[in-house]
C-alpha cells in the first residue's frame, strides 16, 4: 500500500507518495503566486492551488510508476486560517484571505474588547488574532457585503482541495481550531460564535478527526491523475499539527519547533488546558488529543528576505549560493552577533505580542558593524523569537525533554547550534524530510486501516537520526542578549505604530 501527502502551503504545494514502511519514493513541489494588493493584506486565487494539486497528482503518480490501485489514501496538510468563500454553485467568490493577512485589526478590538476576551475564550479557547478566519469573515461581511450575501459556503484552503478531489463538504478539528468558530475542547462548532460572525452551521463543513476517511475521488478526478476512484481521502489538519505528526510530536515532553516561512513551538497535551492571557494557541490535535503552539509570523522567511531582497545579485542570481555565503559570513560572527539584535517582525507578530503593526528591526549596530553579524542577528532574532513561545511554556509547567526541528531553516547546522543554545534544550533531526506532507501521508496511512492510531503510526515510523546539544558558555551569552531583546518590543511598540501609514 502507498499513501499521497499534501501539503498546501503558502507559496506551493509539496506532494509526496509515502509506502507502507514510511519510505518515501516519490515527491515534487508545485509553485505558486501570492499576491499583495495592499500593504498588508495577501491574497490568493483558490483555482491557483487547485491547478497545481490536480497537475502535481498527475505527475507524482507518473513519475512513481506505481498503478492506481497501489495508492490507497490520500492524506491533507495546509495552510491555516485561510477564508475561501463559494456561492451555491461551489464558485470561489473572491481571493482567499491568508493566514498572514493583517487587514482585520479593527475587527479583532471588536471580537476581544466589545465582545471580549474572556468570552471568546470560554467559547474557542483562543482570542481574536487578525490571522485568524472569523475576523476575516466580518471584514467581509463590512467591506463586501454583496459577496458576504451571495456566500453559501465558508471553508479553509485544504478543505477547497478535497471538495474538488471528492466532492466531499468537510474539515478536520486542528484545521477548524484556527478559524475561532469552534469549540475546541468539544470539537464541535461554536453556536455563540456563529451568532457573532453571522454565519451558520450549514455554511461550514462538517467537522470530523484528522485520520477519519471523508470520501474518495470523482470519476472526473480519477480519470485525469491515474488515481483508482476508490482512493480514499482523509481529514488532514493544519499545517502545524499535521507536521508534528511529521515529526513525531505526539507526546508529552517532546516539542516541535518549524523553522519555516513562520515559525512554530508545539507541543502536545492529553488534555485541553488553556493559558488565562491566551498568550499560546489551544487547538485540537490530529492525533485526537490537544496542543498548544506559539507562532511567530516571520522566520526562515527573514534570512529568504535577507537573501532575495537586501543581498539580491550579491553571488549573481543564484540565491542558493548567496544564502550559503551569507551563512559562512554569519558563522565567522561571534554568539550574540557582535552586539546586535535583530526583531524578527517582518509581517507583524502573533505570539507573544498580537501586533499587527511590530516591524523587523535592526539594533546594536555601530562602525564595526559587519554584513555576517547582521545575518547572525537574523538567525538569533528568530530564535529568541522562537524562545518567547517556549517561556510561556515553561512558566505553564509543560515537560520539556527535546525539541525535533523541522522547516526549510532545520538544514543549517549553524541554524539549529543557535536554536540550542538560545532555547537550552536538545535539539533532534527526525528521518523525515518532508515535514507536513509526511504527516499527512501518516494520516491517510492511519485512515486505510495500516495503523490503529496515529500515536502507533508515529512510534514504528519515526526516528531520531541527529542531535544537537547547547553549549553552556554560549547558553549563559544568549541568556544575556535574550534579556534585551525582550525588552525591545515594549520600547519601540508605539513607535511601530506610528511607522504604519
Amino acid at each position: 500500500m502507498n499513501f499521497v501527502g499534501i501539503d498546501l502551503g503558502t507559496s506551493s504545494v509539496k506532494l509526496v507518495i509515502m509506502n507502507d514502511e514510511g519510505k518515501v519514493v516519490e515527491a515534487l513541489s508545485k509553485d505558486y503566486d501570492v499576491s499583495y494588493p495592499k500593504p498588508g493584506f495577501a491574497e490568493q486565487n483558490p483555482e491557483d492551488w487547485w491547478e497545481a494539486v490536480r497537475d502535481g497528482l498527475k505527475e507524482l503518480l507518473a513519475k512513481s510508476k506505481l498503478s492506481s490501485e497501489a495508492v490507497k489514501g490520500i492524506g491533507f496538510s495546509g495552510q491555516m486560517h485561510g477564508l475561501v468563500m463559494l456561492d451555491e454553485h461551489y464558485s470561489v467568490l473572491r481571493p482567499a484571505i491568508l493566514w498572514c493577512d493583517q487587514r482585520t485589526e479593527e475587527e479583532c478590538v471588536y471580537l476581544n474588547e466589545v465582545i471580549g476576551q474572556d468570552k471568546l475564550s470560554k467559547y474557542t479557547g483562543n482570542k481574536a488574532l487578525t490571522g485568524f478566519t472569523a475576523p476575516k469573515i466580518l471584514w467581509v461581511k463590512k467591506h463586501e457585503p454583496e459577496i458576504f450575501a451571495k456566500a453559501k459556503y465558508i471553508m479553509l484552503p485544504k478543505d477547497y482541495i478535497r471538495l474538488k478531489l471528492t466532492g466531499e463538504f468537510a474539515t478536520d478539528v486542528s484545521d477548524a481550531s484556527g478559524m475561532l468558530l469552534l469549540d475546541v475542547e468539544g470539537r464541535k462548532w461554536s453556536k455563540e460564535m456563529l451568532e457573532i460572525t453571522g454565519i451558520t452551521e450549514a455554511m461550514l463543513p462538517r467537522v470530523v478527526e484528522s485520520w477519519e476517511p471523508t470520501g474518495t475521488l470523482t470519476e472526473e478526478v480519477a480519470e485525469y491523475t491515474g488515481l483508482a476512484t476508490a482512493t480514499i481521502v482523509v481529514g488532514g489538519a493544519g499545517d502545524q499539527a499535521a507536521g508534528a505528526v511529521g515529526t513525531g510530536t505526539v507526546s508529552e515532553g517532546i516539542l516541535s519547533a518549524a523553522l519555516g516561512t513562520s515559525g512554530v513551538i508545539f507541543a502536545s497535551s492529553e488534555k485541553y488546558e488553556v493559558d488565562d492571557d491566551n498568550r499560546l494557541h489551544s487547538f485540537c490535535h490530529a492525533n485526537g488529543k490537544y496542543h498548544q503552539m506559539g507562532v511567530m509570523l516571520s522566520a526562515a522567511s527573514c534570512l529568504k528576505w535577507w537573501v532575495e531582497q537586501i543581498n539580491k545579485g550579491l553571488c549573481g542570481e543564484d540565491s542558493a549560493k548567496t544564502f550559503d555565503f551569507l551563512l559562512e559570513e554569519a558563522a565567522k560572527s561571534k554568539v550574540g552577533a557582535n552586539g546586535v539584535v535583530y526583531l524578527p517582525y517582518l509581517m507583524g507578530e502573533r505570539t507573544p505580542h498580537s501586533d499587527p503593526h511590530a516591524k523587523g528591526t535592526f539594533v546594536g549596530m555601530t562602525m564595526t558593524t559587519e554584513r555576517g553579524d547582521m545575518t547572525r542577528a537574523i538567525l538569533e532574532g528568530v530564535c529568541f523569537g522562537l524562545r518567547d513561545s517556549l517561556e510561556i511554556l515553561r512558566s505553564l509547567k509543560v515537560p520539556i525533554e527535546e525539541v525535533r526541528v523541522s522547516g526549510g531553516g532545520s538544514k543549517s547546522v549553524l541554524w539549529r547550534q543557535i536554536l540550542a543554545d538560545v532555547l537550552n534544550t536538545k535539539v533532534a533531526l527526525i528521518n523525515s524530510k518532508e515535514g507536513p506532507a509526511y504527516g499527512a501521508a501518516i494520516l491517510a496511512a492511519v485512515g486505510c486501516g495500516l495503523f490503529k492510531t496515529v500515536d502507533e503510526a508515529c512510534e514504528k515510523l519515526i526516528k531520531v537520526t541527529n542531535e544537537v546539544s547547547p553549549i553552556p558558555e554560549n547558553v549563559e551569552k544568549y541568556n544575556k542578549v535574550y534579556e534585551v531583546f525582550t525588552k525591545l518590543y515594549p520600547s519601540l511598540k508605539d513607535s511601530f505604530k506610528l511607522l504604519s501609514f
